[in-house]
């Protein structure tokens, strides 16, 4: 039987205060999912689109990329923001990295950094990671047996690897991390935001200025990082452009950060809240692959992204019309019960575990190995050296429709 939808679902979908509230946007998707799955949204402050909601759907729209654009609509912005951005750059994307692009210029880009974020690659910056979450527990145990996870910890660990690719100094770790919370704070002011595109271009030109710094020093002091690599690019034998450049570094830098911090501190608290699944990935650290996938399922960091059909189609039942934005919605696919055997469990050891937080298809997530490592090595050494964890306060999540999770995760705990 089909769910009555809630009256005001389209505004539900795009307010950024929704994806501070987990139990409102899964009951939300859950309704959609049953009753209009690619449902027409017409939201007050925002152009009109598709929300698709299942599984299946948002894989077959992820593998097409000749027929669903990445541009030019990545993520909800709302009109008035929209206007701005325009006024200001010319443009309808205020950067155009990896994510805006699509073919042939997407598998170029892409190509330059596929190595460095490849398996192999990763796997030899273990040690340095393992170093870093050895020093990550190390201040945890500093702190006596309570802090804020999310905040102390959580947002730093994944911050300092990404700064170890780029071969950054670790002193400007501050900086980097105002900067990546002014990207994707959303409306929330508590983590940077709260000013909507104001605040992102603020932060974008602030990137801009810091690695236009970065480039001006590979070019005389080449290392072995990917500062090097991005500042001396080439594509068919010319260098890339400023503009695709300073976007190569902001969603390395800043994406590479957020999303990783996301998925460790919301991966702490279901466990938790979940202890027989906390006692059980103790005694089994042999699962800690499985774990991270749940982890990564169950915190969905990535909320959406936005494609444009190419010409008319159909998806999921509905009549696709070209020029239409599709918002692929990356929380719903990740419990839809068509896929996932009791969606709403938290399951350390669930195999398969077809979780779609990485996106799929062609652009399917960059870093994806890297993010998995730093999260397997971490809880590795977090749960052989920290002891009965629980809650300490309330946790709180960010207001952000696009990238979002933990904000405040007040734990205590026994060395």
């Amino acid at each position: 039987m089909a769910t009555k939808l809630a009256d005001n679902i389209d505004e539900i979908i795009t307010d950024p205060a929704t994806y501070a509230d987990e139990d409102l946007y899964h009951r939300i998707f859950a309704q959609l999912r049953a009753s209009d799955p690619v449902h027409w949204c017409a939201a007050t402050q925002y152009h009109p689109f598709w929300a698709v909601t299942r599984h299946a759907d948002i894989m077959r729209v992820e593998l097409d990329a000749k027929n669903f654009l990445n541009e030019p609509r990545q993520f909800l912005v709302t009109i008035d923001d929209q206007k701005m951005l325009e006024e200001q750059t010319g443009g309808s994307n205020f950067a155009r990295n990896l994510v805006a692009m699509d073919n042939p210029d997407h598998k170029a880009y892409r190509a330059l950094t596929a190595d460095w974020f490849g398996a192999k690659s990763v796997r030899a910056l273990e040690d340095k990671i393992t170093d870093l979450a050895r020093e990550t527990v190390d201040r945890m145990i500093a702190k006596g047996g309570s802090c804020d996870f999310a905040k102390e910890i959580a947002a730093w660990y994944p911050l300092r690897t990404i700064m170890i690719v780029l071969g950054v100094p670790r002193e400007d770790e501050p900086l980097m991390l105002e900067l990546s919370q002014k990207v994707f704070g959303g409306s929330d002011a508590d983590t940077g935001g709260g000013e909507g595109m104001a605040s992102m271009l603020e932060a974008f030109n602030a990137f801009n200025q810091y690695f236009g710094g970065v480039v001006s020093d590979r070019l005389t002091n080449p290392r072995n990082d990917v500062a090097t690599l991005l500042s001396t690019a080439t594509i068919d034998g010319t260098p890339i452009g400023e503009a695709e450049r300073n976007a190569y570094f902001l969603i390395i830098a800043a994406a590479g950060h957020d999303t990783t911090s996301s998925a460790i501190s919301g991966g702490l608290l279901a466990l938790i809240r979940n202890p027989d699944q906390m006692a059980m990935l103790r005694a089994n650290p042999d699962l800690m692959p499985q774990a991270v996938d749940e982890f990564i399922r169950w915190t969905t960091p990535v909320k959406h992204f936005f494609r444009t059909a190419v010409e008319d189609c159909d998806v999921g039942g509905q009549a696709v019309k070209a020029g239409d934005s599709l918002m692929m919605c990356y929380p719903s696919a990740n419990r839809d019960e068509a896929v996932f055997d009791d969606p709403m469990a938290f399951r350390i050891d669930r195999k398969p575990n077809r979780q779609l937080a990485f996106g799929y298809g062609p652009h399917v997530c960059l870093g994806q190995f890297l993010a998995k490592m730093e999260i397997r090595i971490l809880f590795a050494e977090l749960l052989a050296r920290i002891d009965e964890i629980e809650l300490d306060g309330d946790p709180a999540w960010v207001k952000a429709n696009f990238v979002s999770g933990l904000k405040r995760l007040p734990i205590r705990y026994r060395c």
